[in-house]
């Protein structure tokens, strides 16, 4: 198991490298000149086609040039869908750079935006946002980074706190009472952590302490004896980690069992989809192991009518793209002219995504129905599905 670290390492490493990008460049973002939630927004015709901005990263890398494509493509599908609704979709390539999408987000607004879906990158989102708030002008963003969440800026992308409220929710009800959490010292595990922690405190579950380790094969070797110390001495029921398959995960899922820290005797529970890749669930520590993950059977949907469309699966973030073309089509198609500002993008019944229902919040995150799943005999159960409206439990 030492080696499948050793060879996902590197890997991981690009991975959270990007991610610690996105969160650095965006930590202390500009503060917005528009109201909380993006009250300003332009008055439209719903009458004739709606302009969309699409600010996606082509331009850049071969990967982000993927990436865009698809999105664009998951837009264009969504189009398709929409009844009675016309939208005029205009797609700006940002190259992944900040200033470029900032540039093109005032371009496109002046050249009559009424919206702007994206960008993908937390920074590049960031400053887009700032170019047009003094127009009034609400930003989907397809970022999942909350930090750069609030005045005209939306980030559409799941985010850790939105997966951490579901699971620590569904563990209380459960009867799980003390959690410990375990994550990574790097920026990726210390977000996790402190969505973890708000978790618990919303919905009154102890926090049976914090062990973190350092990011590398000889870090995982060190916690794991400090992880079972803390287990017995703060009386722990459940383990709460924050690490996933490229990295930490596969070491902690054998290690901690061997050491006796096993799923018989404490549930562990996952901020990351322990699902992907699919040998992840032959892992001994992951069986009986819970995390979260959208409506399996909507999101299959729409990754099938993807492939079907353009002969390719999707990108995992395709999704996005397609949600927002969905809320936009939604608003407008209730023929109101105010459809595109705030009040209208926060409404409480959200809307009807590729991977289930969401909602935008006023302060600009989002919450996502998801399902809670565990693993058994190497295969996805779903112990509690995705609520269907957010009337329901478990959100």
């Amino acid at each position: 198991m030492i080696a499948v670290f050793q060879k996902t390492r590197k890997s991981a490493t690009r991975a959270l490298v990007a991610l610690s990008f996105a969160l650095l460049a965006a930590c202390e973002p500009i503060q917005m000149t528009g109201p909380i939630g993006g009250g300003s927004g332009p008055a439209i015709n719903t009458d004739a086609p709606v302009p969309v901005a699409l600010l996606v990263p082509g331009g850049g890398s071969a990967g982000d040039g993927i990436v865009a494509r698809d999105l664009e493509n998951a837009a264009r599908l969504a189009m398709a869908d929409l009844r009675d609704v016309q939208i005029d979709l205009r797609v700006y390539n940002t190259g992944g750079n900040a200033q470029q999408a900032a540039a093109l987000a005032q371009r496109a607004v002046d050249e009559g935006a009424k919206i702007i879906l994206g960008p993908l990158f937390a920074e590049a989102a960031n400053a887009a946002g700032v170019a047009v708030a003094d127009d009034g002008v609400n930003v989907l963003s397809f970022s999942n980074n909350t930090s750069i969440a609030g005045g005209n800026v939306f980030v559409l992308g799941n985010t850790f706190d939105n997966t951490a409220d579901r699971l620590v929710n569904y563990a209380k009800r459960q009867g799980k009472q003390r959690i410990l959490v375990v994550h990574a010292r790097n920026l990726a595990g210390e977000v996790g952590r402190d969505a973890i922690r708000k978790a618990l405190a919303r919905h009154g579950v102890a926090q049976a302490g914090i062990t973190d380790y350092e990011f590398s094969q000889e870090g995982v070797l060190a916690a794991v004896p400090r992880i079972q110390g803390a287990v017995n001495a703060q009386n722990a029921d459940a383990i709460f980690l924050t690490s996933d398959t490229a990295g930490a995960l596969p070491l902690f899922a054998q290690m901690l069992p061997e050491s006796g820290v096993t799923p018989d005797n404490i549930q562990y529970i996952g901020l990351t989809r322990w699902d992907i890749p699919q040998q992840t669930l032959a892992l001994p520590g992951v069986q009986g192991g819970w995390f979260a993950l959208p409506d399996p059977t909507t999101s299959s949907r729409f990754r099938s009518r993807y492939q079907a469309a353009y002969g390719t699966a999707p990108h995992p973030l395709a999704g996005l793209a397609f949600d927002g073309i969905a809320a936009i089509g939604a608003l407008v198609g209730q023929g109101n002219r105010d459809a595109l500002r705030g009040r209208a993008l926060t409404q409480a019944s959200g809307f009807v995504g590729t991977n289930g229902v969401f909602r935008l919040r006023a302060d600009g995150t989002n919450q996502r129905a998801l399902a809670v799943a565990t693993v058994r005999n190497n295969q996805v159960v779903i112990l509690d599905p995705a609520p269907t409206s957010f009337r329901g439990a478990g959100l």
